[in-house]
């Protein structure tokens, strides 16, 4: 699922939106490419000290849109940056081996938000 050219991005420091939406309208969150922990190449590990609106709206619906990029990797075309959109479903990770393995990455998490991706698409 995960491209090169997608990793060669989470490699630069940029700024991660996650969109989320229960009942009512969208919410929007952001964390950064260096938090980022890829899983099993169709799941992305993201840790949660705060996320307390995204939890809520997962609660009430699971699906998630997520944006990220670095103007430091070249797109298509030689273009300066590229960016990826990527859709999929998350869930909060309060224990076991995921949440263990991230929190001794990043100790001021207390969950784990865990996105199976189902699309990804290269922007630039």
């Amino acid at each position: 699922m995960f491209t090169e050219k997608f990793y060669e991005v989470l490699n630069h420091e940029g700024v991660v939106s996650i969109v989320s939406w229960g009942v009512s309208e969208p919410h929007v969150t952001n964390t950064w490419n260096s938090y980022l922990v890829i899983k099993d190449n169709d799941k992305i590990l993201i840790p949660a000290a705060g996320l307390r609106s995204t939890e809520n709206d997962v609660n009430e619906n699971n699906k998630v849109k997520v944006t990220l990029g670095s103007k430091n990797v070249l797109g298509f075309n030689d273009y300066q940056g590229t960016g990826f959109h990527l859709e999929g479903t998350a869930r909060f990770i309060e224990s076991g081996s995921d949440f263990d393995m991230m929190k001794d990455k990043f100790s001021f998490l207390n969950r784990v938000l865990e996105i199976t991706v189902t699309s990804l698409k290269q922007l630039l």
